[in-house]
């Protein structure tokens, strides 16, 4: 960005950031755990109806359990969001690791795959071609098909309703397994072609050792528990109840998968979003890259109505902040926003933010082709001088 004093900027971001260590504490704690709370509670309330009938509250109320325990709880957990704070509670250290994945988080996807493809790549090449997860790459092919718009909206939205199962789950356990294959083979490290090797076909083919690694690892385990086990320990109260807690399942399914698409892709996708042509230089260029290539969905504010609305939004509609310092508490980004955006606005840098339904349109529009987002040119360290 021609004109803007980049050091400065990185400067004052980290005196927000400072502030904010200082802040943080027990009511950080708190915080996180009354939304791991709700996010329980939901489940529990669910699976406590499923059994009476196939309906949409109890499938809906699955469904948001198991969206708030990725998003919320694993997202910022992993991210270590609680880490530096005193006391007894989750952190990075432990959350997920060996047999308390099935604790604290048992899903489709893999915790270590996840942190190494999101927390590792997404998060430090935001907007790169190394970036995984930037949208207008990941749907290239849909952007480029010569389909009617009717027929490339029904496919996105097929992706949409499996997209866990059939893209995160094995994208990102095969992102782990080429990253393990690189230092077996002790290749270096290339950030323009982190997508060198990985194949969604073979990490699903049952014929590849990893393909059988990954159903072992993901598919076979998560499906049974959710699919096999819990319905059919609801026989015990009568076939009804095992027929409606699997049907109930099937849609809790269907809402997660969703839910957490809108809620996560428009994140970096839009006219008025910013990918870019190479990795960053330092640390100036990565705070203004984060910014211009992040959206903030609306927020609510410090109180409980601010709660339930971020909680529905499974608080990734603080992204930009998120982006900027990823290793912080929910209850932090809400502290951090305001001040973050009256910066953006003193140096004149770009802060996207707008309500969900207005983000979802700017996805559609890049995903059917019709849009396309702004290649970047930040100004690096050698630029600036």
């Amino acid at each position: 960005m021609p004109g803007l004093d980049y050091r400065a900027f990185a400067a004052d971001l980290d005196a927000i950031r400072a502030d904010l260590e200082r802040e943080a504490g027990p009511a950080d704690v708190a915080h996180m755990r009354r939304l791991a709370r709700w996010g329980r509670t939901a489940t529990a309330l669910g699976y406590g109806t499923a059994w009476l009938a196939p309906n949409p509250i109890s499938a809906f109320l699955i469904a948001l359990g198991s969206t708030a325990r990725w998003t919320i709880v694993a997202h910022h957990t992993s991210h270590r969001g609680l880490d530096r704070i005193p006391g007894d509670h989750l952190t990075s250290r432990t959350f997920a690791k060996g047999w308390r994945r099935y604790l604290d988080w048992f899903d489709w996807i893999d915790p270590e795959a996840w942190d190494f493809e999101h927390n590792r790549l997404h998060h430090y090449h935001t907007g790169e071609v190394g970036d995984p997860d930037l949208p207008e790459d990941q749907l290239r092919r849909l952007r480029e098909a010569k389909a009617p718009r009717a027929l490339k909206l029904a496919i996105l939205f097929a992706l949409a309703s499996t997209w866990k199962f059939v893209y995160y789950a094995p994208n990102t356990f095969a992102m782990l397994r080429e990253e393990q294959r690189r230092k077996a083979e002790r290749r270096p490290v290339d950030p323009n072609a982190v997508h060198t090797g990985v194949s969604l076909a073979q990490a699903w083919s049952p014929l590849s050792a990893e393909g059988r690694a990954f159903w072992a690892r993901c598919i076979l385990p998560f499906g049974f528990l959710r699919f096999v086990l819990i319905p059919g320990m609801a026989c015990i109260l009568g076939p009804w109840a095992g027929v409606s807690v699997l049907a109930n399942t099937v849609m809790a399914e269907w809402i997660a998968n969703l839910h957490s698409f809108v809620i996560i892709v428009p994140n970096h996708a839009g006219d008025d979003v910013h990918r870019f042509d190479r990795p960053s230089t330092d640390r100036a260029e990565f705070y203004v890259r984060q910014v211009l290539g992040s959206v903030n969905f609306t927020t609510g504010d410090l109180g409980f109505a601010g709660d339930v609305h971020d909680f529905f939004h499974g608080f990734l509609n603080y992204q930009i902040e998120h982006h900027l310092w990823p290793d912080l508490s929910p209850l932090q980004y809400k502290r951090a926003a305001p001040r973050v955006r009256a910066l953006c606005e003193q140096y004149r840098v770009p802060y996207l933010q707008e309500p969900l339904q207005k983000r979802i349109i700017q996805l559609i529009r890049v995903a059917t082709g019709s849009a396309s987002m702004i290649t970047s040119r930040t100004l690096g360290r050698d630029a600036r001088g």
